[in-house]
C-alpha cells in the first residue's frame, strides 16, 4: 500500500500534507534512482508552485541531480520535454482540477509516461532516508522557461491545418494553459476569444475550466463561435462546447476522434479505449461504426496501459483526459482541442454533428466509509450488487469502486432511464451506509 502516491501522483493541501519537506524527499529519491540524473520540472499557476518546485529541486540537487525549471507549462509539455531533452525524469507540480490550496507531484519517466505503481513504490522506499553527495558534486539548477516555446512549436508541427475563418472560445482555467493555448490557436489562424487567463495563482479552477463549463457555453453563444474548449489547471483535460453551447464531454470527443481516425484509415486495432464509466451510448454508437470500445479502470494511466497493450491510438476518460498516442504520451487538452478544430475544418461539419451521440443517463454517489477495503470485500455487498444487476435485467449497469484519494466508495449506475439510474445507485448507496452503522 502506497503511503504518498495516489491514483495521479502525490496530492494534498500545500504546506500541510504536501509540505516542502515532502517535496524535498521526493526530489532526493529521484536522484537516488539515477546517478547524475537530469530532471525537468514544470508547474501550473498555483501560489504554492514555486515553493514546491524549489523544495523538490533542492532535494534532487542535494542528491547530485541537475534540474531544469521549465516554469509554468501544461503537464503534457513536461511529458514532451523529458524526451526532447533526453532527461531522466519529468516532474509536474500541479493538483490538476483541484482548488488553489491543493497541489501535487506527478512524475514522468524518461519515455514521457506516468510512472507505474511499482516505480512509485521504489520512490517511496527511497524517500525514507536521504542521500547527500559531496559539496562539489551537488547538482545544478537552471531556469529554462524557453522550453515552453519548444513545446508549443512541437504542437504546431503535429498537425497540418489552417484554422483561418474559425472563431474559437477558450477557457484556460486560470492555469497552465493561460498563455500557450490562445497563442497556439492564433498561430494556427483562428480568431480567439479567451478567458480564464489570470495567472495570479489564487483563482485557478475557480468557477471556470473543465469542471465549470457554464461560462464557456454562454461565451460561445454570445460571440457566435464555431466551438469552445475548456481546460483544467494543468491542461491535461479537455471539455468542449459545440456551436450551440451544448457540452461535449470526454466520451463524445473520444467518439469523434475514433470515427475520424477510422474514416482516414488511421485508427489502430479497430478500437478505442475508455473506462468503466464511459457511457454505454458511446459504446453502442462506436459499435455501429464497426469500432470496438475497450474499457480500463478509472484513471488516465490505466487507459494508457491498455492502449499500449492493445495497440490502440485513441483513448480517454469522460472527465476529458484524451490520449492520442500518434502525437503524445499522455493526455494533452490543448493538442486535443486543436485537432478537434482541425477535424471540424477538414470535414466541413459542425462539432454538434461530429459528437452526435445519444448518451445514457448516469448517476453517481459518493458514500463516506471508514474502511474502503473491508466494505468492497464484503460478501453482503457482493450479494446486494448481484441482486441489483438482476433487477436491471440487461437495461443498464452498476459499478462500485473505492476512491483513490478519499475515504469514500463511489457508486455509479447507468441505465436508459434517469429515474432508474438514480434509484439503482441510491439503493446500493443506502446498503453501504447501513453496513457502516
Amino acid at each position: 500500500m502506497l503511503e504518498y502516491f495516489g491514483t495521479d501522483g502525490i496530492r494534498g493541501k500545500a504546506n500541510e500534507f504536501l509540505s516542502g519537506e515532502l517535496a524535498f524527499k521526493c526530489g532526493n529519491a529521484l536522484a537516488q534512482l539515477k546517478k547524475n540524473a537530469l530532471i525537468i520540472i514544470g508547474r501550473d499557476t498555483r501560489v504554492s508552485g514555486e515553493m514546491l518546485t524549489l523544495a523538490l529541486s533542492a532535494g534532487a540537487m542535494a542528491g547530485g541531480a541537475d534540474v531544469y525549471d521549465a516554469g509554468v507549462i501544461p503537464t503534457a509539455g513536461v511529458a514532451y520535454l523529458v524526451r526532447h531533452c533526453n532527461a531522466d525524469f519529468g516532474v509536474v507540480i500541479s493538483a490538476s482540477h483541484n482548488p488553489a490550496e491543493y497541489n501535487g507531484i506527478k512524475v514522468f519517466s524518461s519515455r514521457g509516461y506516468k510512472l507505474e505503481e511499482h516505480e512509485e513504490e521504489r520512490i517511496e522506499r527511497k524517500m525514507i532516508s536521504q542521500i547527500f553527495v559531496k559539496s562539489m558534486d551537488v547538482g545544478r539548477f537552471l531556469q529554462r522557461f524557453d522550453l515552453a516555446q519548444e513545446y508549443e512549436s512541437s504542437l504546431l508541427s503535429a498537425f497540418e491545418c489552417d484554422l483561418s475563418g474559425m472563431k474559437i472560445a477558450l477557457d484556460c482555467a486560470n492555469g497552465a494553459a493561460y498563455k500557450i493555448a490562445p497563442e497556439l490557436f492564433r498561430r494556427a489562424g483562428a480568431e480567439v476569444f479567451s478567458f480564464g487567463t489570470d495567472a495570479d495563482g489564487a483563482s485557478i479552477n475557480r468557477e471556470c475550466g473543465s469542471l465549470h463549463t457554464e461560462r464557456l457555453s454562454a461565451f460561445v453563444r454570445e460571440y457566435g463561435c464555431d466551438a469552445g474548449f475548456a481546460f483544467d489547471g494543468d491542461a491535461d483535460r479537455l471539455i468542449a462546447a459545440d456551436e450551440n453551447g451544448n457540452i461535449a464531454d470526454g466520451d463524445k470527443l473520444i467518439y469523434m476522434f475514433a470515427c475520424d481516425m477510422q474514416e482516414c484509415g488511421a485508427l489502430k486495432g479497430g478500437a478505442a479505449v475508455g473506462t468503466t464509466h464511459t457511457n454505454m451510448g458511446v459504446e453502442r454508437a462506436l459499435r455501429e461504426k464497426g469500432i470496438e470500445l475497450l474499457r480500463s479502470d478509472i484513471g488516465d494511466k490505466y487507459v494508457k496501459e491498455l492502449m499500449l497493450k492493445r495497440g490502440s491510438n485513441v483513448g480517454g476518460e469522460q472527465s476529458g483526459h484524451i490520449i492520442l498516442t500518434d502525437y503524445a504520451t499522455t493526455g494533452d487538452g490543448i493538442l486535443s482541442a486543436v485537432i478537434a478544430a482541425c477535424v471540424m475544418k477538414r470535414s466541413g461539419k459542425k462539432l454538434s454533428e461530429l459528437t452526435d451521440v445519444r448518451l445514457f443517463p448516469q448517476y453517481n454517489i459518493n458514500v463516506p466509509v471508514q474502511d474502503k477495503v473491508r466494505v468492497l470485500g464484503s460478501d453482503a455487498l457482493r450479494a446486494e450488487l448481484e441482486n441489483a444487476r438482476k433487477k436491471l435485467d440487461g437495461r443498464g449497469r452498476i459499478v462500485v469502486r473505492a476512491s483513490g484519494t478519499e475515504q469514500v466508495i463511489r457508486v455509479f449506475a447507468e441505465t436508459q432511464s434517469e429515474s432508474l439510474s438514480e434509484e439503482t445507485a441510491r439503493s446500493v448507496a443506502r446498503f453501504i451506509e447501513k453496513t457502516e452503522d
